[in-house]
């Protein structure tokens, strides 16, 4: 496509829609989506993972005519110069990034940038943080932020870029929100988005190979949607928010398809399904099950869904396996049944580990996590919560630092105890609320501990488990000493344990041994 040579023009903020309306615009042809370099140690721990988002947003723009450029500035670890380098090569009219509350002040780094690189280009941002703070965003960064899309993308950005092409006002398109006149303008709610399956995609715009899970020796990673939507009241979460608590649902046959295309097209072998309830229809989820059974699509399942929905699957937990699913994340959450109360789960603890007992049953990798960090923690509850998790028996567990994200139910509850604002810390690892009872400091530290007691205790009874997950365990393994957050606590654990078994430690060493030789370094002896 070409390049008009003529700048671009959209609503400024002192500027009527009449005065915009006089001037003939740049028409908007080039759309860059870029994924912000923030960096946690916990997302890109396991491997690096795809903007599934961007993939249906890119989609949507190249059926409307645009060209596009989907720009993952995250999984290729880009610095500034990097992106500057990248924005002044593909020359975009509009730039658009993408914020979810711990990301929000890199995705608006990069608009400022972008904006440096052209002073006339189009910004936007999204997604969940976006759609419910954009009053605060824009408020801070009206500036550098043109506009906030509130909600879906796919059909509202097609038609506010429509819109500016067009001269009109994009108060005129709903599901926005921006700056003008000194205060900020919302437009209507956008509707959700009914047919699922009529959504383009483009996966061809995907930089393939940087798409890796470490945990099955670097297999190429995709992440997919079978639905959207999550009906559950969970006091915590943003997601029943962003969705409105409804629920739709791609067709079977039509999200099966995809994940043969993906495995056949561009070497595609585990996939994250990014649903937040992909099981919520029994009848609907064994039509999957049975399809990926039927036609073996050859891309192995990783996935998250609700407790009471694999204790209702009891009896088809086999067909799971059969079907390819691998690996099956739970949100236990919490301990007692007060807690699980207060963050509305809709479960019970007892429940909790039925759920893990069947998952494990069915040899699929176990996964949960618990929200701590609450205001009325102790190191004495937290303690307790670890000796649960080992009750337990998950696979995996991990102990999250409770976020309070500033749009949640729960946030009024946890105000008061807020010690940061400082939005990059909320990534559930660094403790931003302050207990009654306790430090920030000592819930860092009580939260380190607590994953090292538990994989620890892990790998103390590494041998009792089937001989595929002790090979995936020992990847696991690998990841937390040398990818994750909990690098510094999981290198220094073999060396404090005195239990494990020989033949576990065997195990490891030559997971270690083949690690160095590598690097030619000197393998640490274990105790």
């Amino acid at each position: 496509m070409s390049i008009i040579e003529q700048p671009v023009t959209f609503m400024r903020k002192t500027q009527s829609a009449g005065e915009v309306s006089k001037k003939l615009p740049r028409k908007v042809k080039r759309v860059a989506l870029v994924t912000a370099p923030y960096h946690s140690g916990v997302v890109e721990s396991a491997g690096t993972w795809l903007n599934l988002g961007f993939v249906y947003v890119a989609g949507a723009l190249r059926a409307a005519g645009y060209e596009v450029d989907y720009y993952d500035a995250m999984a290729l670890w880009h610095d500034e110069d990097q992106i500057r380098k990248r924005l002044e090569d593909f020359r975009p009219d509009a730039v658009a990034s993408s914020a979810f509350t711990a990301a929000v002040f890199a995705a608006t780094g990069v608009l400022r940038l972008a904006k440096k690189v052209n002073p006339d280009i189009v910004t936007l941002i999204g997604n969940v943080h976006a759609t419910f703070c954009y009053d605060e965003m824009l408020r801070a960064d009206h500036d550098v932020i043109d506009f906030v899309v509130r909600g879906e993308g796919e059909h509202t950005l097609v038609k506010l870029l429509d819109c500016l092409n067009a001269g009109d006002d994009p108060a005129k398109v709903p599901g926005l929100a921006f700056w003008r006149d000194g205060g900020v303008v919302t437009t209507p709610p956008a509707p959700m988005i009914c047919d699922l399956d009529a959504l383009p995609t483009a996966w061809d715009l995907v930089e393939w190979p940087i798409y890796k899970y470490r945990a099955k020796n670097d297999a190429r990673l995709a992440i997919v949607s079978s639905s959207r939507g999550c009906t559950q009241n969970c006091s915590f979460c943003s997601q029943k928010l962003f969705w409105q608590r409804g629920w739709r649902t791609r067709s079977p046959e039509a999200f099966v398809s995809e994940l043969a295309m993906l495995h056949e097209k561009y070497g595609v072998k585990v996939a994250m399904l990014a649903d937040e309830t992909p099981t919520m229809d029994r009848k609907r989820w064994e039509r999957i099950l049975d399809l990926m059974i039927e036609r073996q699509p050859g891309v192995k399942l990783l996935m998250e869904t609700r407790v009471v929905d694999i204790v209702r699957d009891e009896d088809i937990m086999d067909r799971y396996r059969l079907a390819g699913v691998e690996h099956i994340y739970v949100g236990v959450e919490a301990g007692d049944q007060a807690t699980l109360n207060l963050f509305r789960k809709g479960t019970k603890t007892a429940q909790s580990k039925k759920a893990i007992e069947l998952i494990n049953g069915a040899d699929i990798v176990s996964e949960t996590s618990f929200v701590l960090g609450m205001p009325t923690d102790t190191k004495e509850s937290i303690t307790r919560t670890v000796e649960l998790a080992k009750a337990y028996d998950p696979d995996m567990a991990f102990f999250l630092a409770i976020a309070p994200w500033p749009y949640a139910d729960l946030y009024p509850e946890l105000k008061d105890y807020v010690a940061t604002k400082d939005y990059s810390k909320y990534n559930l690892v660094q403790p931003v609320v302050k207990p009654t009872n306790m430090t920030i400091e000592e819930v860092e530290k009580e939260l380190a501990m607590a994953s090292k007691k538990f994989f620890m205790h892990k790998f103390e009874n590494l041998d009792k488990l089937t001989p595929w997950k002790q090979e995936f365990m020992l990847s696991v393994f690998d990841i937390l000493m040398n990818h994750s957050y909990l690098s510094h606590q999981m290198r220094d654990m073999t060396q404090q344990s005195k239990k494990m078994p020989e033949s576990v430690r065997n195990m490891i060493r030559n997971v270690k041994a083949a690690k160095r030789a590598l690097s030619n370094e000197p393998i640490a002896p274990l105790p």
